[in-house]
């Protein structure tokens, strides 16, 4: 079974304004989301990512930046990923449209390439 990476964007604040009731409901529907998936045999992994703004490498010839972020080119975030296991990009897709993160932004979902190597 193939695994896709679940990428979730955000825009930032968006939860900076919600009372901590609500941001304690909103981490128990992904709670509850990700059980789900685990019972089912569909989730291979997945975390929230920090508040930092990460950090962007680019390599022009032989000399390598690293930028701090958020980065200009986007006003989204990404507020972190999920690993799940799917037959293909449709399954992947019904999966990512139950996640909780639909009420609060997008997701992209990638295809992991285990470049030769057995899936985990």
């Amino acid at each position: 079974m193939a695994q896709f990476m679940l990428i979730l964007f955000e825009n930032p604040g968006d939860f900076a304004s919600m009372a901590p009731e609500q941001i304690q409901q909103v981490i128990e529907k992904y709670s509850a989301w990700g059980a789900k998936l685990g019972m089912e045999g569909k989730i291979a992994g997945g975390h929230k990512l920090t508040e930092d703004g990460g950090r962007k490498l680019d390599r022009k010839g032989s000399v390598i930046t690293v930028t701090d972020g958020p980065y200009t080119e986007s006003k989204e975030v990404i507020g972190g990923i999920y690993i799940v296991k799917a037959k293909d990009y449709a399954e992947a897709c019904e999966l990512a449209k139950t996640c909780p993160h639909m009420e609060y932004g997008r997701i992209e979902i990638r295809q992991i390439d285990f470049m030769g190597q057995p899936e985990s």
